[in-house]
């Protein structure tokens, strides 16, 4: 048996000292930083370096050294060269990529977003930086603060102080803008919070799985909710067992560290509608007896993103004092093959009676969310959703940065919209009814696999059946697997580093506050 860890030890990689964000005057002659980032945009012809408070001639300066430092102003593009006398303050001057920066709102904001934290991701070591970006909008300086926030991102606590190339995330940064500070105040506040929830979901999904298994992840939730206006439930394995949640039971009957369900309660005063999100929280897939390939168990780690998202977005909402009751449900199981480990033709009951034939123990996190499912149907919420590292499908379909939503029409349109808001990428996604007579079984009510084509979209199927109903009519829902998204094998680019991305919290804040605003989603 693992020793128990202190809920202190979770998600060591996360600061408690979140970035800070502040605006500063536009003279940047007078403002002291480390480095001060100006942008530079892709144009027709050539580099266009971009409208920033430069002094006259610095700004003439770069503006004529474009073409022999090679600028290009493509995206993640970061090119640095001493600062002229003009900026006596800042030692440094910094060029930044932005791409072609858009016109249209969502586009221009994410172009933005992903220029502030790229730089800041690169600028990791220096003390305070300046972005020179285009600000002269409210939506301006809101995308260039949470790049910021979600640049300034480092997972260090299993590497030493002595380990070559590492850095400490920028600390502070500043954005020159002329709009007041009780305009752009809400801004910042949102930005660390967001950027707060971000950095909370990506350590827990970098954490080893060695240290991270579901009693150690209820902990964390326990400790994260405490200084926050959450109530958090935590269910231990014997509890499940009794109340009937087989889905949880049968996926973790085969590791000595035992499933747990943690409910994540956020209700505020005056709250307009009801907000469920259910999160797979698989701490480690190995596949069960329906054993992965070694190659496939190498970002196993990452399988419980969704429980993890889930966290850090109904906690961001919690920050943000958001006009709409969220909980959270986290499915915490340990996924390993062993003597007590449940085997293909196994029958479980998920909660509620609906008996599910195990066909492939590597298909798991359908049988802990639907467990998820039905427990969220109880509270009646108005909108249900559930996101998971649910298919290898879904990367064969949309890739490794495009998630793939399935549901109800109005809940998977919402989904979008919120993620188009924010930044994030999800592709709506059908279920079509003819792929639901692979799911059918002849021992018991239905079966976790189908055939073999459409993998996510069966995925979907399955978890439609367990979609609760509240007067007669199925509660609207929506199903987001981010498999690839959730998890970057590749080298760090915009905000976004390697490993574990955060990925889904920023669409699940974005929907919450569009049901703050406009009450729950109509059928």
């Amino acid at each position: 048996m693992a020793p128990k860890k202190k809920s202190t030890d979770i998600a060591p990689g996360v600061s408690t000292e979140p970035i800070r964000v502040d605006a500063c005057r536009q003279d940047l002659a007078r403002v002291r930083a480390d480095v001060v980032v100006i942008g530079v945009a892709q144009g027709p012809d050539g580099p266009v370096l971009l409208d920033a408070p430069l002094p006259a001639a610095e700004r003439a300066r770069v503006g004529a050294a474009l073409t022999a430092l090679a600028a290009t102003g493509a995206p993640d593009e970061l090119l640095r060269l001493p600062a002229g006398e003009t900026l006596p303050a800042a030692p440094i001057l910094a060029l930044a990529g932005v791409g072609r920066l858009p016109e249209q709102a969502a586009a221009r904001a994410e172009s933005l977003r992903r220029a502030a934290g790229s730089a800041v991701r690169q600028l990791a070591g220096a003390g305070t930086v300046v972005l020179g970006l285009p600000a002269d909008t409210v939506e301006d300086v809101a995308a260039i603060a949470e790049g910021a926030a979600l640049g300034a991102y480092a997972y260090t606590p299993y590497r030493q102080a002595t380990s070559a190339g590492l850095r400490a995330p920028v600390g502070r940064v500043l954005i020159p803008t002329g709009l007041g500070g009780r305009v752009v105040r809400p801004v910042f506040d949102r930005a660390r919070a967001i950027g707060a929830g971000v950095g909370l979901t990506r350590s827990l999904v970098n954490q080893p799985p060695r240290d991270l298994y579901p009693e150690t992840f209820a902990d964390a939730a326990v400790a994260a909710g405490a200084s926050r206006p959450v109530t958090v439930t935590v269910l231990d394995a014997d509890k499940l067992a009794a109340q009937g949640y087989g889905g949880l039971t049968g996926v973790g009957q085969g590791s000595v560290r035992g499933p747990r369900l943690v409910r994540v309660d956020y209700a505020p005063t005056g709250a307009r509608a009801h907000l469920a999100v259910v999160g797979k929280g698989i701490t480690f897939d190995s596949g069960g007896l329906s054993l992965k390939p070694p190659t496939g168990m190498t970002t196993m780690k990452s399988d419980m993103a969704g429980a993890a998202a889930v966290l850090g977005a109904v906690l961001a909402a919690a920050d943000l004092r958001l006009k709409v009751r969220f909980t959270g449900w986290l499915c915490l199981a340990e996924n390993l093959p062993s003597a007590t480990a449940q085997r293909p033709s196994d029958v479980i009951r998920i909660k509620g009676g609906r008996t599910v034939e195990v066909l492939n123990t590597d298909a798991e996190g359908r049988l802990v969310l639907a467990d998820g499912l039905v427990a969220a149907g109880e509270d009646r919420p108005d909108l249900l959703v559930d996101i998971a590292t649910l298919t290898g499908a879904q990367m064969v379909a949309l890739g490794t940065r495009v998630g793939a939503v399935m549901g109800s029409d109005a809940a998977r349109q919402a989904v979008v919209d919120a993620a188009t808001t924010c930044g994030e990428e999800f592709w709506p996604m059908p279920l079509p009814q003819d792929l639901r007579s692979g799911l059918d079984s002849t021992v018991a009510d239905i079966a976790n696999v189908g055939g073999k084509y459409g993998g996510m979209l069966t995925a979907g199927l399955f978890l439609h059946e367990f979609v609760p109903e509240v007067g007669g009519r199925r509660v609207p829902w929506a199903h987001l697997d981010i498999a690839g998204p959730a998890f970057n094998e590749g080298g760090p680019w915009g905000y976004t580093p390697k490993e574990g991305t955060g990925v889904g919290v920023r669409t699940l804040v974005s929907l919450a506050e569009s049901v703050a605003r406009h009450g729950a989603v109509r059928e």
